[in-house]
């Protein structure tokens, strides 16, 4: 790639009120997008590798890729207007007859997940990259409630567990005094 964009990876996701925040940076920067809920979850669940009991509309898509022989190169958010992100999936498709190269208009949000489904990069172009505002410092913030959240979660789930070994060894004392 050239240096009129700049690869970028999902560092993290945060629900809002109306969705999902997916914030997509580098060591350079760190910048939000906002995607609906549904896509918001297909994301999650791709980055943790939870499985699904019936296949979501990425999935097919994913499906008729391979089925077809269809590989997707990479992903360019390519254009920001009024809030709104643009972005393109590069896919190809190679056969005796040669190959193919296309290259399609659809939302981030959306070409988010297909990248991270089959693990392919991430582009922003620089015009969408250098004027957005950096929120790395925001992120840092989230991970680290979060961090904190999990961690006293951990102690008191911790804490239970010691009161019920006490109380089991209380349980067997009795039977033993029995």
């Amino acid at each position: 790639m050239n240096s009129d964009v700049v690869e970028v990876i999902v560092k993290g996701l945060m629900p809002t009120a109306n969705g999902c925040a997916v914030f997509l940076g580098n060591d350079e920067k760190t910048f939000v997008i906002y995607v609906d809920p549904s896509v918001g979850s297909a994301i999650s669940m791709t980055i943790n590798n939870v499985k699904r009991e019936r296949p979501l509309t990425h999935d097919l898509i994913e499906h008729v890729f391979f089925g077809f022989g269809i590989k997707l190169d990479s992903v360019i958010i390519n254009d920001v207007s009024e809030g709104t992100y643009f972005a393109r999936v590069i896919l190809s498709m190679s056969n005796e007859l040669g190959r193919k190269i296309l290259e399609l208009d659809v939302r981030p949000s959306d070409s988010l997940v297909l990248a991270l489904k089959q693990k392919r990069p991430i582009f922003v172009s620089r015009r969408v990259f250098d004027p957005v505002d950096d929120m790395t410092e925001i992120l840092e913030r989230v991970l680290y409630q979060q961090k904190g959240k999990q961690a006293s979660e951990e102690e008191e789930e911790e804490e239970e567990e010691e009161e019920e070994e006490e109380e089991e060894e209380e349980e067997e004392d009795i039977w033993i005094i029995l």
